[in-house]
């Protein structure tokens, strides 16, 4: 009977050596693929009880039963390995690069003799040079009808020359074709205007431009004027495509910047392809599962899915940050690219522009798919995701609920909970609350008792929780909302303090404060959390302490018991009003007769009435 390997042993077999890992469920499904410089302790991770050892989620864990693993050379070999599982596996739980495989590119068939140039959506390993793809289908139409505007490339599908047709088509007597099908053009003169078609499409265009001003002038000289005039209209149909690039580097170069913006489970990559220095364009792509991965983890991911397909890249890829496949990605595309190549990111000046500009462009995209899709209201702004990348947020915090302790030397300490949502308060959302368990003055346990008591009522209720919760003060403050917050069975929402004196932001994760620059509008929007809690904290702690002085002046009258107090009260509305009533009035409270009504009137003497 043949030996069955069980998991123990296929585990313990395992190579400390980079490559690639399936992991499967009880079905032979693969659910996930990843890479990792060590196989053996990467996956011994997914099979050990302790959840720390991995960020996956536990729904996939779960179904963890079984795993193959491939051995490779180089990070940039398991790079393109991983790449290519996913793509064919299509696994539950990694991050999807949403319909790539339905953006359309623009195809060169350079293999052919007499190439032809056609927009579709299948990439194939047949030789030809593609271009995209094209998330903004609108920009490679305008690129496919420049490049006919300018060039007489054929529409045909023959296989030239072996199908060469009896004679031309309708196109070579409407002059969209010179005809190379019979002869009536040369096959290198057909080829040469397909390397300049080449050249639009990289966006070459004004080392093309310079190109054909020359053949201009050598045209004229010789007396061709047919053939000069020829190139001048190309030449006026390249200066109108690089009117409309926008000019990013007047010192040129080959770029291309990508970022992301993220929002819980979904996140838009985008990339600005910058080429002589003009931006060429746009391409913008959403992605899928990416709820628990960190930044670095989706942005390679992004990158890898994105740039392992292209044939065409640039000579710089400027990134937001560092990430761990950085060198692998770039040793794949030199060798891809043929030329030096180099990942980088800036950290100041007009390339660092361009990424903040490319971010900018992701949170927009972003926000209006999620407007679109019925999952937002309205826009966040901008003060949100500078809030979620300073605090490293997985997702933009929307709702954020302040909270703060209010008291005057321990004196009847009241909290106060606020609610910001969209950077806006929402009052209906305001909550107070009279400190009941903590004795004396102890700040620490008066946080921990309103803010468990706050979350285990809105999780009874089953009502909606914030996306970040900040209180006032600092460690000790962060330390008992997060013990409350624990009891209360929502131990992961994001929780922050920010201290005063310094505006320091104080997390669970960081052993040391952030220190937040003053003009970050991120910090600005704290400050007004905080002190809008502070403010709705003290104006109930104000008239609480002013029922206590109220109740404690008439109740230590003789004779003034709560029944009494209440009816004056209702007769005069105010402390202040009945010391300024006379005897008389006080007299025809019910219950209250004129030896009492006299003894009330000497007794509130001295506060702000006639009597006094």
């Amino acid at each position: 009977m043949p030996h069955t390997t069980s998991i123990e042993e296929k585990l313990a077999a395992l190579p400390a050596a980079t490559g690639v890992y399936v992991l499967k469920n009880a079905k032979g499904r693969p659910i996930y693929v990843g890479k990792a410089k060590s196989l053996r302790d990467r996956v011994r991770s997914y099979f050990r009880d302790d959840p720390g050892s991995h960020h996956k989620p536990p729904a996939m864990t779960r179904q963890i039963v079984d795993f193959d693993s491939i051995v490779t050379r180089s990070d940039s070999e398991a790079l393109m390995l991983e790449s290519n599982l996913i793509k064919e596996y299509n696994p539950r739980f990694n991050i999807r690069l949403r319909d790539d495989k339905t953006y359309p590119y623009i195809k060169v068939t350079v293999h052919e003799p007499l190439p032809r140039v056609f927009v579709t959506r299948r990439l194939l390993k047949d030789g030809s040079r593609y271009f995209g793809p094209y998330a903004d289908v609108g920009h490679m139409r305008r690129a496919l009808r420049a490049i006919k505007k300018l060039y007489t490339i054929r529409s045909c599908h023959y296989d030239l020359p072996r199908q060469a047709p009896p004679r031309p088509c309708l196109d070579y007597y409407i002059g969209r074709c010179k005809a190379p099908c019979v002869g009536f053009q040369s096959q290198d003169e057909y080829r040469e205007m397909i390397d300049e078609v080449l050249l639009v499409l990289q966006g070459h265009t004004g080392k093309l431009a310079t190109k054909l001003a020359e053949r201009m002038a050598e045209a004229a000289r010789a007396l061709e004027f047919e053939r000069a005039a020829e190139y001048r209209d190309v030449l006026r149909g390249l200066e109108e495509i690089e009117r409309r690039q926008l000019a990013i580097d007047p010192r040129g170069g080959d770029i291309d910047a990508v970022a992301l913006a993220r929002d819980g489970d979904d996140a838009c990559g985008v990339i600005f392809k910058v080429r002589e220095g003009k931006l060429l364009g746009r391409e913008a792509y959403f992605l899928g599962n990416v709820s628990g991965e960190e930044d670095q983890t989706v942005l390679s991911a992004f990158i890898a899915r994105y740039y392992l397909t292209q044939q065409e890249v640039g000579k710089q890829l400027l990134v937001p940050a560092d990430f761990a496949d950085r060198e692998a990605v770039a040793a794949h595309l030199r060798e891809r690219a043929g030329h030096a190549f180099n990942v980088r990111a800036p950290q100041r000046g007009v390339k660092r522009d361009l990424v903040l500009r490319a971010e900018e462009n992701a949170r927009h995209l972003l926000e209006e798919r999620r407007l679109l899709e019925g999952l937002a209201e309205k826009r966040a702004p901008e003060s949100l995701y500078s809030l979620q990348g300073e605090l490293n947020l997985e997702r933009v915090p929307r709702s954020i609920i302040g909270f703060d302790i209010s008291s005057i030397q321990g004196a009847e300490p009241v909290g106060a909970a606020v609610w910001f949502e969209n950077g806006e308060p929402l009052k209906a959302e305001y909550r107070r609350f009279k400190i009941e368990s903590a004795a004396g003055f102890d700040d620490y346990a008066s946080v921990q008792e309103i803010v468990g008591r706050y979350f285990t009522r809105r999780v009874d209720e089953h009502g909606r929780l914030p996306d970040l919760v900040l209180v006032d003060g600092g460690k000790g403050q962060l330390s008992a909302a997060a013990q409350a917050l624990e009891r209360a069975g929502v131990p992961d929402l994001p929780l922050i303090s920010l201290a005063k004196r310094e505006e320091l932001v104080f997390t669970l994760d960081r052993s040391t404060p952030l220190r937040l620059s003053r003009r970050e509008p991120g910090l600005r929007l704290l400050q007004r959390v905080r002190d809008e809690a502070h403010r709705f904290g003290v104006h109930y702690h104000r008239k609480r302490r002013s029922r206590r002085t109220l109740r404690s002046e008439l109740l230590d009258i003789p004779g003034v018991g709560p029944a009494r107090q209440k009816a004056l009260l209702h007769a005069f509305g105010s402390l202040k009003g009945v010391a300024s009533a006379s005897v008389e009035e006080i007299a025809r409270v019910r219950g209250i007769g004129p030896r009492l009504a006299e003894e009330i009137a000497g007794r509130l003497r001295g506060i702000d009435g006639p009597n006094s």
